[in-house]
């Protein structure tokens, strides 16, 4: 079964930095796929901050985190990461990963999705 799990939210204060996973099990190799990371906050439409390519090379980031948050992989682990910088109370939302073949900008057009992890900025 093809499954993403996120891990790594929680409550931090603004200017804080947190870095989120996103792991699949063996059997599920992240190395064929480009990894989006997304956010949902409450009453707003789920928008992408970042998508990483299969190999790691291309890397595209939202306006709203460019220079802030950092994509990475390690595909030896089965896992992709999101650094989150100078966090700020509207960076808060629940962040999800999500798989591709090649990233496009749609939450409709990623096959498998994780269950999300909250991630809080307030002091």
């Amino acid at each position: 079964q093809k499954q993403l799990v996120e891990s790594g939210g929680g409550l931090v204060q603004p200017g804080g930095s947190l870095r989120l996973s996103c792991a699949a099990a063996s059997e599920f190799s992240l190395r064929y796929y480009a990894i989006g990371w997304f956010r949902q906050a409450p009453g707003k439409e789920r928008e992408e901050v970042s998508c990483i390519s299969n190999s790691g090379e291309n890397i595209h980031y939202a306006d709203s985190v460019q220079g802030r948050f950092t994509t990475s992989r390690d595909n030896a682990k089965n896992t992709v990461y999101l650094q989150m910088n100078s966090l700020k109370p509207e960076d808060t939302a629940v962040y999800y990963c999500a798989s591709i073949v090649i990233c496009t900008t749609s939450p409709l057009d990623f096959d498998y999705w994780g269950q999300g992890t909250q991630v809080t900025v307030s002091s």
